[in-house]
């Protein structure tokens, strides 16, 4: 398949307006996550769709592709079906949406998430990580999600999925695998356009988690192991971590 990746990247945020352009150690958010993007092999061509003509500005100074969006999108889903139909290089089989407030995302990540695409039955895929301690399991900012034997997702909560019944001896992550979800999906281009023209599902409402709506719609979403840790920037205290660990990068030999 020839693979487009997409990053979102919309101006407006509640905790962070501007959140894209953030200085991280000299170079903005959306060009990090940017350049970690185009190390990746399995993708075709990279390019930022974003609502914001600050954005496209600075997007095209540092040299990569830029698609203007509307603004009225319910999602970066949506964003990527509208960005996909215009990208240069195309036409394209699918699409990696390729979270914008990642600066450090791997590109070997990115990976695998076309990998699981390859094999997706319904042509959707995200990616999980086992969960290796309790406390992110009682966080509602972050995603559980249960599989089936084929790694198909069941399910995807703020919850802590599944409930343990019986006994309260030793860690919770001890006595069942739980897998926390990943932000990072992949669509083949038919999927995509389908995805997005479903009306919002009484899960989705309930979760705050766009891809039940999928899952109620029947579609398959299969799900890849990645051992990679994720981090986002998604507050004040999260973009001082990522300016750190920028200038701990570079001092490093």
């Amino acid at each position: 398949m020839r693979i487009l990746g997409i990053i979102p990247a919309r101006f407006a945020s509640t905790r962070l307006p501007g959140k894209p352009l953030a200085d991280i150690g000299g170079r903005s958010m959306v060009q990090r996550v940017w350049e970690q993007a185009r190390q990746c092999d399995a993708l075709d061509h990279v390019i930022v769709a974003t609502d914001d003509a600050r954005i496209v500005g600075h997007v095209q100074q540092f040299g990569a592709d830029v698609v203007l969006t509307r603004q009225d999108h319910p999602s970066g889903t949506d964003r990527c079906h509208e960005a996909m139909q215009t990208a240069p290089g195309g036409p394209y089989d699918a699409v990696v949406n390729i979270q914008g407030d990642e600066p450090f995302i791997a590109p070997a990540q990115i990976a695998e998430v076309c990998h699981a695409l390859n094999e997706a039955p319904d042509g959707l895929a995200t990616l999980a990580h086992v969960v290796s301690h309790d406390g992110s399991l009682d966080d509602p900012n972050t995603v559980r999600v249960v599989t089936d034997v084929h790694m198909n997702a069941l399910y995807f909560s703020r919850a802590t999925i599944p409930f343990l019944r019986e006994g309260a001896n030793g860690p919770r992550h001890a006595r069942f695998r739980y897998l926390q979800h990943v932000g990072i999906y992949g669509y083949t281009v038919p999927t995509l356009a389908r995805i997005v023209a479903m009306a919002p599902s009484s899960l989705e409402r309930a979760e705050g988690l766009e891809q039940l709506r999928w899952l109620e719609n029947g579609l398959r979403i299969r799900v890849g192991l990645t051992a990679f840790p994720s981090f986002s920037v998604d507050t004040p205290a999260d973009l001082e971590e990522a300016r750190e660990r920028a200038t701990e990068d570079e001092l490093r030999p």
